[in-house]
Parts: C-alpha cells; sequence; structure tokens
C-alpha cells in the first residue's frame, strides 16, 4: 500500500457494492494510506522516554512514538504503556503496531483522524460507485477486565454509532435509562469474524443494517469516547 492511494476508488473499484452497504476497513491500511507508517531507527529518543521504556522493558523508539501520538499516558506498569491519544482514544502504546506492516522495525501509528479518513473514503467510494455507503474504521482494542482484544470503531461516516434506546421501553413495558447500544463498535467486530491476522483482507462489506444508516456522514466515532467527567475509571 503506497502513502496517498485512495481507498475510496479502489475498495470502490474492486467490491460489488449496494446503497445499503456498511465497508469496515482496517485501521492498518488506512494508516498505510495515510502515511502514518515509522521507521523505528529513524525515532530520536529523549530522557523520558529512554526512562519509561527501561522501567516497561519496551523498545525506546515505540515509547518515543507513543509519548508523541498521545495527550496523557493514563496507566504505566506491569510493562504495559496505555495512553490517551491525541485523537482521543485510550489504548495500548497509542495505537502504535507492528503486525502486518512490511520492512523490519516498521510500525503505523492511528489516523490523526479516523472519522475524517472515513468521511473521506465514504466521499472516494461515492464517486467511484455512484453509491454512498457507511464507512468504518476498525482496530482492536484490548478491554478492562476482559481477557483478549475485539474489533472496535475508531472512525465512522454514515451512520450514528450508537443505537439510543433510553426512554424507550422493553418488551414488558419498562422504561430504559441506560441502554445506548454502540453498534458501530458490534459491526465492526462482526466484520472481523470474516477475516483472521494472516488474511490479507483489509476490508469487509456488511449488509442487512440499512436501518442504521444515514444520508449524512454524522458524528462521527469520537462520539463513543466517554467524557472524562463521566470516566469513573481514570
Amino acid at each position: 500500500m503506497v502513502a496517498g492511494t485512495p481507498l475510496g476508488e479502489l475498495i470502490g473499484t474492486h467490491a460489488s457494492l449496494e446503497a445499503n452497504d456498511v465497508v469496515v476497513i482496517s485501521q492498518k491500511i488506512v494508516s498505510k494510506a495515510e502515511g502514518r507508517t515509522r521507521a523505528l531507527s529513524e525515532v530520536e529518543v529523549d530522557a523520558e522516554a529512554t526512562a519509561l521504556a527501561q522501567a516497561l522493558d519496551k523498545n525506546p523508539a515505540v515509547v518515543q512514538l507513543a509519548l508523541q501520538e498521545s495527550r496523557r499516558v493514563i496507566r504505566a506498569d506491569h510493562g504495559v504503556l496505555i495512553c490517551e491519544t491525541n485523537d482521543g482514544w485510550i489504548c495500548a502504546n497509542a495505537g502504535i503496531d507492528s503486525s502486518n506492516v512490511p520492512g523490519e522495525n516498521t510500525v503505523t501509528l492511528l489516523p490523526l483522524d479516523s472519522d475524517a479518513s472515513a468521511r473521506r473514503i465514504r466521499a472516494e467510494l461515492r464517486g467511484a460507485t455512484g453509491y454512498s455507503p457507511a464507512v468504518i474504521v476498525a482496530d482492536s482494542f484490548g478491554r478492562p477486565w476482559r481477557i483478549g482484544q475485539s474489533e472496535v470503531a475508531i472512525g465512522c461516516a454514515g451512520l450514528h454509532p450508537a443505537d439510543d434506546w433510553r426512554g424507550k421501553t422493553d418488551r414488558e413495558d419498562n422504561e430504559l435509562t441506560a441502554t445506548l447500544v454502540a453498534v458501530a463498535d458490534q459491526i465492526a467486530a462482526a466484520a472481523d469474524l470474516s477475516r483472521h491476522k494472516a488474511a490479507g483482507v483489509p476490508v469487509a462489506i456488511l449488509r442487512g443494517l440499512s436501518r442504521l444508516i444515514v444520508e449524512e456522514d454524522g458524528p462521527g466515532a469520537a462520539t463513543l469516547q466517554r467524557p472524562v467527567a463521566e470516566d469513573l475509571f481514570r
């Protein structure tokens, strides 16, 4: 994948899309297309990153990049570095990853603005196909209190990322007061079931979700980020 590749045009050329599809795209290929790759050998490491890397037994260059890509460090112990990225996501190593990246000691960074990436790809798909499917940029995140990783949406366009049932009633006519379904995350996780890490399949298309798709791009996946004032665990 060459930096500058118009992903929407590429996907539109090779996929048979329908109007109400949801196109789920791996963060890794979005980052590559946006030139968000770094050679660790070229990273200048400062004293803060060196000390933190020694304490965590991590690669100093990875720690340096993580600090540069973060608003703040949320947790750094037991060999784990949890950061809040400049785009607002809380994840290990600020989302820096070396899996499925060609070249020795090369990593990808998260897109600068994954919602903007999703909107741009959707516009490219519209130009290439005449359709405006919803677009989700998905990445693997760990989860507090649960083993393993799951795909979540870090960018989306063309659907509302949360389905709000608050104020509605359940089948027993009880009012729902807290039910806010993170449908963008559910779609991202469902799409990941169609591939595995070594499959080389960066895009999945889901159908049957027309009730969730909207003509406008919508508020984006950033609206799934819990406000600090409501976060009980920081």
